[in-house]
């Protein structure tokens, strides 16, 4: 079995598209393509099947991608211990990011990396919670900078700090953070812009409300933070997000923020990790530099 093969095809069923994961290579589609399929004629067994929106894994195709990530993986390790003999890791470690986490962290741990391990490349990804955990499991990250993520035994992670939720208003007074709270019956009359489900932080309002008696009043659904508080700064509707969100908006003096009344609402963000794939040397020591400045920088 060629490796190249292997890894073609682990691409392709992750990505459920030989496009996208010619892309992700920087391959041509026909060579991917080509590959895979001399694969199935080597194993003598049909591992995808195609539908309307790209393939899927037979059940011979399943059973190869649990194997298949694992020699991959292994070979990776491998490479890395053998570079090490040389005397130096290298690689390129792929982490995801919320766009305000990735506004305080990015520049400084791609710096703090890059001098301390100057053959490892930090590529970082913006997105949101729920793209990003698909992409851990999946394997096209590392690891990821997520909030409330849900619990599965595809992960493992560790919680990092807890953030505050308020309620996010378009601003008479620019830069305000007013004293007054918000009741949670104020909160179910606001027509809120809110991610589409099943967002975490999405779930989490829903959830919280809903224990206090409430239900959210949805007036519009966007995936993307700023795009979120374009739509409040224009008095479109109110929001929840943490202080750090609002501060990090390049607009950030058009909305005034206010406490919920009652128990904090926290959103929890984590540092996660696919508890099917073991870091390898250089991921480890990638997360071993990137993770206590996190810590400092988002306390």
């Amino acid at each position: 079995m060629d490796l190249k093969q292997l890894e073609y095809f682990v691409k392709v069923a992750e990505f459920g598209s030989f496009s996208r994961a010619a892309t992700a290579m920087h391959v041509e589609q026909p060579a991917v393509s080509k590959q895979v399929r001399l694969l199935e004629v080597e194993l003598r067994q049909t591992l995808l099947t195609r539908t309307g929106r790209g393939v899927i894994p037979t059940a011979a195709g399943r059973l190869l991608l649990d194997h298949g990530r694992g020699i991959l993986h292994q070979m990776a390790r491998v490479r890395e211990e053998l570079g090490r003999v040389q005397g130096a890791l290298a690689g390129r470690v792929a982490v995801g990011m919320s766009p305000s986490i990735a506004r305080v962290l990015a520049a400084p741990l791609i710096l703090d990396v890059r001098e301390r391990l100057p053959q490892v490349v930090l590529a970082v990804s913006e997105g949101m919670t729920q793209s990003m955990q698909e992409a851990v499991v999946n394997g096209s990250l590392d690891a990821a900078f997520l909030y409330n993520p849900t619990t599965s035994p595809d992960l493992i992670s560790t919680l990092l700090v807890e953030e505050e939720l308020f309620l996010v208003q378009k601003s008479v007074r620019p830069g305000a953070e007013s004293p007054r709270e918000a009741s949670i019956e104020e909160l179910a009359r606001l027509p809120l812009v809110m991610p589409t489900r099943p967002n975490t932080l999405r779930l989490l309002v829903e959830t919280e409300m809903a224990s206090r008696g409430c239900k959210p009043v949805i007036a519009f659904e966007v995936d993307g933070v700023p795009t979120i508080l374009d739509l409040v700064a224009d008095g479109a509707g109110s929001t929840l997000l943490s202080r750090r969100a609002v501060k990090t908006s390049p607009h950030a003096g058009r909305f005034t923020i206010r406490r919920i009344a009652g128990p904090p609402v926290r959103s929890r963000l984590s540092l996660v990790v696919s508890s099917q794939r073991p870091p390898t040397l250089t991921q480890q020591a990638v997360l071993d530099i990137i993770v206590p400045p996190a810590r400092k920088l988002l306390a």
